[in-house]
């Protein structure tokens, strides 16, 4: 059994699809995968589809939809398998509960990955912290579940899948800047600032790759696109952190310059 939910929903038991075509089978199938080996009550299963105002048939609709995924597995699985429907999409009580292995679904392997590249990170083992961040990262197929209509649960859970994924993508710019490669990780930087516009953390981490790779006016210019933004859009002005790396990339201050490989310069002292 393989379930993706870190991009489009696909889901396979011995390589046969069980991803249902019908929308509203497709968001239980996400919730029950998203919440592997955890119960999802009957509850938050009828909020998902239904909202705050289920129909009065809603019990039995839903049960009808548990039905048709079972059947789905159980064609999957076929009759030599000696595993029952009833063992992978089990009746709990108050709710249901999808039994996959540890490795099956892609967001808690996702998680454990993530998990590991912080406890690398706090012990300042930077390769590894960026190797664990790098294989997290790597999961990701697009947008979490963008091809499934997406109710009040599921968007609580995507939204933060998706700003996981960001913070994981800054964590690991910030420790290959700690590794010296802000050549290998610029061209990325420049992607994100462009994707992410008013984020100011990328766009520090931006400015220091450009300012180590010669390109002092182009960490500049970063600043001040960004401050234009914040101030049309926003209302805004940059941090005081921010502006203080503004001013250092100005002085040409030393503790700017690329880390020996293994030195422990983090980027919480270029911005503040």
């Amino acid at each position: 059994m393989d379930i993706w939910l870190l991009g489009p929903l696909t889901a396979e038991v011995r390589g046969r699809s069980i991803v249902p075509s019908a929308a509203k089978p497709r968001q239980i199938l996400a919730l029950l995968a998203i919440h592997a080996n955890r119960v999802v009550p009957v509850g938050t299963l009828m909020e998902e589809i239904w909202g705050g105002e289920p129909p009065q048939s809603a019990l039995a609709t839903l049960h009808t939809y548990i039905l048709q995924l079972r059947r789905q597995l159980t064609a999957a699985y076929g009759a030599d398998a000696g595993v029952s429907a009833k063992d992978v999409l089990v009746t709990q009580y108050g709710g249901y509960c999808w039994r996959a292995p540890a490795d099956a679904v892609d967001v808690p392997r996702y998680e454990r990955l993530v998990a590991a590249g912080q406890a690398a990170a706090a012990e300042d083992r930077e390769e590894s912290a960026s190797a664990h961040f790098r294989q997290a990262l790597a999961l990701w197929r697009g947008s979490a579940l963008v091809d499934v209509r997406i109710g009040p649960v599921l968007s609580i859970e995507v939204a933060r899948l998706e700003e996981s994924r960001l913070g994981v993508l800054e964590r690991c710019v910030e420790a290959d800047l700690r590794l010296g490669r802000h050549a290998e990780v610029l061209s990325e930087l420049i992607e994100l600032t462009g994707r992410h516009p008013l984020h100011e953390g990328l766009h520090a981490q931006c400015m220091a790759a450009l300012y180590r790779a010669g390109r002092s006016w182009q960490a500049l210019d970063v600043y001040q696109r960004l401050r234009r933004r914040l101030a049309e859009e926003l209302g805004l002005s940059p941090s005081p952190r921010l502006q203080r790396l503004q001013q250092a990339v100005l002085a040409a201050e030393p503790w700017l310059d690329a880390p020996e490989r293994g030195d422990d310069l983090l980027l919480d002292r270029m911005i503040g």
